[in-house]
């Protein structure tokens, strides 16, 4: 279906004759505000120079239709698709991924290569987030500070570029976890309070930040936000040593306990993923989530038309301009060659100086065309 999203527009489709009928001339020119040098010297060309009615018939049908291309073009014209009925379940999920320096640890295996933690929580992260469809996603990542990356959107596929854009140490290389969660409770303690849900990821203990993981956490149970918390990170790592290869734990510094804590206080969960199997266990264990009541809206595609009017009105003004520049080149005498040779229309000496005056008129006239 056609439609305009501005009709109200249109209504200015006969301005320009409202102001030709109704409005007066101006009579006093001396006290004008706007001085234009160039109305003056087309005030002197027409006295010189006379036209045909066919002539005028032809300028002022090409100014209506600029004009019409133009008035169209402002009121938006659109073609709009058939309704379509879009679920959407009304969750508000908040992802927050530690990208401090010990997410770029390898200790997580994917087709027989060792892959950095955030490379594998990028990878299987990707694939939760693509399975959300009808929620709104927003993205936060924390190292010495916390950043919110995507504010809470539908657009998934945002969410997933801005994942992928996210590298290790860019917030810094210490734990801000508490401000991690601040920052998300900031965002969605507005939203209804049955669908708020926080989903924090990290591999190592908050040491950095204004907020505790702890007061962070009881600020989220006031405002009814329910928190599951990943300890990311294998517990096993060969590493070479003196004496050939050694075993270490690479996620010592993993504080369960308070991720624990934080779950329990905010009616969530922990979860503990040593590889990337697990973590996709997890992220598709978070997925069963009951969604409140699926809400169908109606939607309607919308492609916007107004670059055809536009477009139009662009080439009859530079197809003007070409047919003027074309009838109206100088010569080398500086004289048009449009022009009567001895005189006008009616035998009459043209007026002193017409060689400047048209050479004036036509480099202004350019002017304005052009710029």
């Amino acid at each position: 279906m056609f439609a305009f999203s501005a009709p109200w527009i249109l209504l200015c489709l006969p301005l320009p004759l409202f102001t030709w009928f109704f409005l007066p001339a101006v009579k006093n020119v001396q006290n004008q505000v706007l001085h234009a040098p160039f109305l003056r010297y087309m005030k002197e060309l027409m006295t010189a120079h006379s036209f045909s009615l066919r002539a005028y018939v032809r300028h002022y049908t090409v100014a209506a239709l600029l004009w019409i291309c133009l008035v169209i073009a402002a009121a938006g014209p659109q073609w709009l698709g058939k309704p379509m009925d879009v679920a959407r379940s009304g969750r508000n999920i908040m992802l927050a991924v530690d990208i401090s320096g010990s997410m770029q640890i390898a200790d997580m295996s994917f087709n027989g290569q060792e892959l950095p933690r955030l490379t594998a929580v990028q990878l299987i992260a990707k694939q939760f987030i693509q399975k959300r469809k009808g929620d709104r996603l927003g993205l936060i990542v924390f190292g010495s500070k916390a950043y919110l990356q995507t504010p809470l959107t539908f657009d998934r596929d945002t969410i997933i570029n801005r994942l992928e854009d996210s590298s290790v140490g860019l917030a810094g290389q210490l734990t801000a976890l508490g401000d991690g969660i601040a920052l998300a409770v900031k965002h969605l303690k507005d939203l209804p309070e049955n669908n708020r849900v926080l989903i924090v990821l990290t591999d190592g203990a908050s040491n950095s930040g204004h907020f505790s993981p702890l007061e962070a956490a009881a600020l989220a149970n006031d405002y009814h936000i329910k928190i599951y918390s990943i300890g990311f990170g294998a517990d096993q790592l060969l590493v070479p040593g003196i004496l050939g290869m050694r075993s270490v734990n690479p996620s010592a510094d993993l504080d369960e306990k308070t991720l624990q804590l934080i779950a329990a206080k905010t009616g969530g969960q922990y979860f503990r993923a040593k590889s990337m199997t697990s973590l996709d266990q997890i992220y598709n264990q978070i997925n069963q989530l009951e969604p409140t009541a699926e809400e169908l809206i109606k939607y309607r595609p919308e492609t916007a038309l107004y670059p055809w009017p536009l477009a139009a009105a662009f080439l009859i003004a530079f197809a003007l301009l070409l047919r003027r520049a074309w009838r109206c080149k100088i010569d080398r005498r500086g004289r048009p060659p449009c022009l009567p040779k001895k005189g006008n229309h009616r035998g009459l000496p043209l007026p002193q100086n017409s060689q400047l005056l048209w050479r004036r008129v036509y480099t202004r006239g350019m002017r304005l065309w052009i710029f």
